[in-house]
């Protein structure tokens, strides 16, 4: 009886999320802290469209590393598609992002920034990202940071310029580790032997993606943050290297997304690697599957929660065998 309720509520928060009704948008904050917001509004006249929104995000300050239509490899890969529109974005404000890995270098893990675009039948366009506390928690920085506090609001300002008159929905979902950054970390003890920093990640990135992009794992953005950022702003002589990787796998955010459209506020992930000047440690980190299924109500999703962590096992054993 207990698992029939737990499956009833699951069934009826997807419904509140993939649903566009009066009643599922609310205006006021949810009752619990969430880790996931969604930003939503009628849409049926269809003025508001994926590209209209990346301008608008873009106007605020918030540029747009990558706008991915999801449903074209969906129906080549699987034939059925859950959702009318379904987008994964990958966005970044340089100067803020800068600021927060210069304090943080853990936040690296959400450089770039993701969110997921979707409309359903009912004609409700739809834009999920995260929270200040999911932020804050997931990298392990202070949630009264000025600079995080200043993304948060650029990121609400972004919304609301791309769904005017659009409100947040209630998904009241419990974030069952609410002071845990669930990421997941690496340590690689290095012997360069005379070879330069910069050989070395770029035969080390080289074997990485030699070893990912076969098995179905796709790398939708790379970022040379050293260079990108840090090198246009005068910060050098602090690191060899720091560089992320957005990695995607259809086969992961596809069953996910059926129920958990939002989930694309955390894909694609990012995995950081940076080596430090003076060092003889490259470190490496991502986010861990467990943000996705303690913050998003994924218990009970049997397949979506087995995908996930099926490619994280296959990503940690990569990462494990290529540090040995």
């Amino acid at each position: 009886m207990r698992r029939v309720c737990a499956l009833l509520l699951v069934t009826l928060l997807a419904i509140s999320i993939i649903g566009c009704t009066k009643t599922n948008i609310v205006p006021l904050k949810p009752n619990k802290t969430q880790d996931v917001q969604v930003f939503s509004s009628p849409n049926a006249d269809g003025s508001i469209t994926v590209k209209s929104i990346e301008k608008a995000f873009d106007s605020v300050g918030l540029e747009i590393s990558g706008n991915n239509d999801m449903n074209k490899p969906f129906a080549k890969r699987f034939g059925k598609l859950h959702y009318r529109v379904y987008n994964l974005a990958m966005f970044l404000n340089t100067n803020l992002t800068f600021k927060l890995i210069k304090k943080y270098p853990s936040f690296g893990a959400l450089t770039p920034l993701t969110m997921s675009i979707w409309e359903g039948k009912e004609g409700c366009i739809n834009i999920s990202t995260l929270t200040i506390h999911a932020m804050a928690r997931s990298t392990g920085i202070p949630i009264n940071d000025p600079d995080l506090i200043t993304y948060a609001e650029l990121i609400r300002k972004g919304l609301e310029k791309a769904i005017p008159g659009g409100n947040f929905k209630d998904l009241n979902y419990t974030v069952q580790f609410p002071n845990k950054t669930l990421a997941t970390n690496f340590e690689m003890d290095l012997d360069l032997d005379g070879q330069s920093p910069e050989d070395f990640i770029e035969e080390f990135e080289a074997e990485f993606e030699g070893e990912m992009e076969p098995l179905g794992f796709l790398l939708p953005n790379y970022t040379n943050v050293q260079e990108e950022f840090f090198d246009d702003r005068g910060y050098i002589g602090v690191y060899d290297f720091y560089h992320t990787y957005s990695i995607c796998k259809f086969d992961v955010i596809y069953p996910v997304s059926e129920k958990h459209p939002e989930a694309g506020a955390w894909a694609p992930c990012s995995f950081y690697l940076y080596k430090k000047k003076g060092e003889n440690k490259m470190y490496m980190g991502f986010l861990s599957v467990d943000n996705w299924i303690t913050t998003l109500g994924m218990i009970e999703d049997e397949e979506g929660t087995k995908q996930l962590r099926k490619a994280q096992k296959i990503i940690e054993n990569i990462i494990n065998e290529m540090t040995e």
